[in-house]
């Protein structure tokens, strides 16, 4: 009994830890600006944590799920990539239905 209570306390812990490490780079906090707009690779992150950004912007509203200061076409081809690629994904994990 003690195990389970260790492991659930190391599992919501670590949920945690994830969280808060992924909502460090959240598009609209200002580390992106005028002079230095987000590029590619960040367009790619901000899609990977869309889902949290969304949640976070709820709560926070300077928090957005897309970089209002970005390089243009570069920016939106990562963004779209990491949503396609993220959520796309989900569909590989699913119960294939045997007819």
């Amino acid at each position: 009994m003690r195990r389970g209570r260790l492991r659930l306390l190391c599992s919501v812990l670590s949920v945690i830890i994830i969280i808060l490490l992924l909502s460090g780079c959240v598009p609209g906090d200002g580390r992106n600006t005028r002079e230095r707009p987000a590029g590619f690779l960040w367009g790619i992150w901000h899609g990977w944590i869309a889902p949290i950004s969304l949640i976070l912007g709820i709560l926070d509203s300077r928090i957005r799920v897309y970089e209002v200061f970005n390089n243009g076409w570069a920016y939106d081809f990562g963004f779209y990539i990491a949503i396609i690629s993220g959520f796309g994904g989900i569909s590989l994990f699913r119960n294939k239905k045997k007819k």
